[in-house]
């Protein structure tokens, strides 16, 4: 065991752990954080998703190592009235919602990158993230909503 220091969601945070812990266990078993959720261990759902300096990463599989020195932020880092999570909710996206906090977070990651997203890119940078319930038109739907509603907060006509 080593003491680690991370930084997520904007605060310092000092853990034991091992080095090649999963981050996904650190921050879900030591850090009380469970908004990020276990889906299949692999990098394949993407039910796991958490930003590493902004990118989308898997946090099943990476190594609380590898976050040492880096930005952590998780679906609790958003905050509740993030514009995608509002869109979320009025394109009435979750079914079971066992995905969403993953979904939210790679859609979060896409638009930071491109803030205006064609259908077609939507469907790229959303690839790997699977929702069992089926609710991909919706999501492509709350991605789109989410760009329109950060234009118009930007359009100062």
């Amino acid at each position: 065991m080593n003491t680690l220091t991370l930084r997520i969601n904007g605060v310092e945070q000092r853990v034991e752990a091992d080095p090649a812990m999963p981050l996904l266990w650190v921050l879900r078993d030591l850090l009380h954080l469970r908004g990020t959720k276990y889906g299949c261990g692999i990098a394949a759902c993407g039910a796991c998703t958490v930003h590493l300096n902004g990118t989308a990463v898997r946090s099943c599989t990476l190594p609380v190592s590898a976050a040492v020195g880096t930005e952590v932020t998780t679906i609790e880092g958003l905050g509740g009235d993030h514009p995608v999570q509002q869109a979320w909710i009025a394109e009435q996206v979750p079914q079971c919602g066992y995905c969403q906090s993953g979904q939210i977070m790679q859609a979060t990651a896409l638009l930071a990158a491109n803030p205006s997203p064609s259908r077609e890119e939507i469907r790229t940078g959303m690839a790997g993230v699977l929702c069992r319930c089926g609710t991909y038109l919706r999501i492509e739907a709350a991605i789109q909503r989410a760009a329109t509603q950060a234009v118009k907060q930007d359009d100062p006509a």
